[in-house]
């Protein structure tokens, strides 16, 4: 089970981290991605942390997310800066224990589930 959490209001440039807190399993032996689900947009996958600890991120979002992961803290954090209006959305994780990072940055719709709301405005 993945709990995000860390969304709220950001205004344009700014910064802001996210969580995805595990439970029931250790995350660290998955691939964990990030997705975001714009208003009136289909979701679109953001970046991706697989069991080895190597990272993907989505063409889009290159240079403005960094993800990682706490172990101790079983969580996988998602960091964006340089927040644009475009931003604005909401932010979902999910783990899998089959596929990797590169087929599961291409799914989101197989992992549209609870989010955290960003909203990035003045």
């Amino acid at each position: 089970h993945l709990v995000p959490s860390g969304g709220g209001l950001v205004q344009p440039g700014g910064s802001l981290r996210l969580s995805c807190a595990a439970s029931g399993f250790r995350q660290n032996y998955y691939a964990v991605g990030w997705f975001r689900q714009a208003p009136g947009k289909e979701p679109e996958g953001v970046a991706c942390i697989a069991g080895d600890g190597n990272t993907h991120y989505t063409d889009t979002m290159k240079g403005r997310v960094t993800i990682s992961r706490d172990n101790a803290k079983n969580t996988v954090y998602l960091q964006l800066s340089g927040a644009k209006a475009d931003d604005t959305a909401d932010y979902y994780c999910s783990a899998d224990p089959e596929r990797s990072c590169t087929e599961m940055i291409v799914r989101p719709n197989d992992y549209r589930g609870q989010g955290t709301q960003v909203t990035v405005a003045a």
